[in-house]
């Protein structure tokens, strides 16, 4: 059949653009909406309608790709402030905030320090922000207040998760506990204890987190005023 009788063959769809910001972003959606066990180089290939073997070329494992979402939720994290004390509120409040943003990076943050551009911006905040104090208490005092940070969010995360697991609010839990407290506090072993659950005032999780930060900030002054 000469080329002017011949059929053309079907039409072949473009490739679908990639980059490793779009990569990054069909990432992180999915591990809002199902947690990072969701995450992998074929579902976020699925997501954005390419081949998972094109992803390849942008990022060579699991393990850069979360490094890569680690470093994207950084960028929402931006100290301000006037002073060390107003930084630090900002730079935990604001951590914080990302982290019930995007539930899955309370089992990323902490361990070694994080070096993409956008920790390393975030840093430079930090540090210019703190500008007065002694250049050999900054990473100190900075620490202090991660770690304070990723230890609160990471009990409200839990909390958030046993409660979608269990069915039960705290209230509900409440209830379905509070018979067997109310029987061994009874008992007289745990007076001390009893005594903090009937008597003190019993916080939601923003006050809980504010004061305690007010209390490690206090410490801080503390020391930076000697």
């Amino acid at each position: 059949m000469v080329v002017w009788e011949r059929p053309e063959p079907p039409s072949r769809p473009a490739l679908a653009p990639l980059s490793r910001e779009a990569i990054v972003r069909a990432a992180i959606a999915l591990a809002d909406a199902d947690g990072l066990d969701a995450v992998s180089l074929r579902k976020v290939a699925g997501v954005l309608d390419a081949g998972p073997m094109r992803l390849y070329g942008y990022i060579a494992t699991k393990e850069e790709l979360l490094d890569l979402m680690v470093d994207a939720i950084y960028a929402e994290i931006r100290p301000s402030g006037t002073g060390w004390r107003e930084v630090l509120r900002s730079l935990a409040e604001s951590t914080r905030q990302a982290v019930h943003r995007h539930e899955w990076f309370a089992d990323l943050i902490g361990g070694r320090p994080q070096l993409g551009p956008n920790a390393l911006a975030r840093g430079e905040a930090v540090a210019a922000g703190l500008g007065a104090v002694q250049v050999d208490d900054v990473m100190p005092v900075v620490g202090a207040v991660d770690s304070y940070v990723i230890g609160a969010v990471r009990r409200e995360i839990g909390e958030r998760r046993a409660e979608r697991a269990s069915g039960m609010d705290q209230r509900a839990w409440q209830r379905a506990f509070g018979p067997y407290l109310t029987r061994t506090f009874a008992t007289g072993r745990f007076p001390a204890l009893a005594t903090v659950v009937h008597d003190a005032a019993h916080l939601d999780a923003d006050e809980t987190f504010r004061i305690g930060l007010d209390f490690l900030l206090d410490g801080i002054g503390v020391h930076l005023s000697r």
